[in-house]
């Protein structure tokens, strides 16, 4: 069933990534892109390699994770209830069928496309660092996500009450289930993740707003409702959501500083490397272009 899931995942959001490639990139940046493409595969390899030990990295630690988050044992459910109140099962109440469909296709079909067009956009472009400065703000928001589950024990809405709190998701698409349950654990939602990534997406098309005019407003539509959908199917709070935003932000303010102030090309004596090969210059330009 795992496999099944993948491969509709896998179709829906490449179908849904090559419409919007046509319609927000263009002909021109295409054809610019299928000539200088090498010399951006070797501009983003570092913080791609960054990215990739840090997602191994949180598989990994998700094992024990929970253990030491019980032996530090900071709980925050109970100041998130009180704090919240009823909302999520207010927000709930106002559940139809229709409603439910929408918020399942956007936490699962909608977050996958979020993550992944924006990363397809900006390597169409001449200039490297919107592409290094997304990907390094992903791996901020999934180190620093780590740092807040190892310390915070939070239990979500619909594991805190689940005779009250529907899993709208689960029951109404069971077959979900076989893919969150690869990287969602009970005691993990302070922030929320899904939120966080949504909204450093959401920031970064603020940022290139003049590039890609159209897809902000599309990044600042999905990525909202990606954080209702994570509230309106139980899985989070609206504090989690609060905390999320507030990730993002650190996580795209960082990743605005750290990026081209410490050159791996540098540290690494990549620049003489990079004079003595073909298309080198160019690549040197682009990876200290601000």
């Amino acid at each position: 069933m795992l496999v099944q899931v993948l491969i509709q995942l896998a179709i829906v959001v490449s179908v849904l990534v090559v419409v919007s490639t046509a319609v927000f990139v263009g002909r021109r940046r295409l054809v610019q892109t299928l000539r200088e493409w090498p010399t951006r595969v070797r501009a983003m390899v570092p913080i791609a390699t960054f990215l990739v030990a840090v997602l191994l990295l949180n598989s990994a630690a998700r094992q024990l994770v929970p253990e030491l988050s019980w032996m530090i044992g900071w709980r925050f459910t109970d100041g998130i209830r009180d704090i919240e109140g009823q909302f999520i099962l207010w927000l709930q109440a106002q559940a139809t069928p229709e409603i439910t469909a929408y918020f399942s296709f956007i936490y699962i079909y909608g977050y996958v496309f979020l993550l992944v067009f924006p990363v397809v956009a900006y390597f169409m472009l001449s200039n490297t660092r919107p592409l290094r400065e997304l990907l390094a703000a992903y791996s901020l928001n999934y180190t620093l996500g780590l740092v807040c589950y190892t310390l915070v024990i939070a239990y979500g809405p619909r594991n805190l009450w689940p005779d009250l709190v529907q899993a709208l998701l689960y029951d109404t698409y069971p077959q979900y289930q076989h893919l969150t349950r690869q990287v969602n654990r009970n005691t993990n939602v302070f922030p929320s993740l899904h939120t966080s990534l949504a909204a450093t997406v959401m920031f970064m098309a603020y940022r290139t707003r003049d590039v890609y005019r159209g897809w902000y407003l599309v990044a600042l539509f999905l990525g909202t409702s990606v954080a209702i959908s994570t509230m309106y199917l139980g899985i989070h709070w609206a504090i989690d959501v609060i905390a999320g935003i507030a990730l993002a932000w650190l996580s795209v303010h960082l990743a605005a500083i750290l990026v081209g102030r410490w050159s791996v090309y540098d540290w690494l004596g990549g620049v003489a490397f990079l004079e003595r090969v073909p298309g080198g210059s160019r690549l040197q330009s682009l990876v200290r272009r601000e």
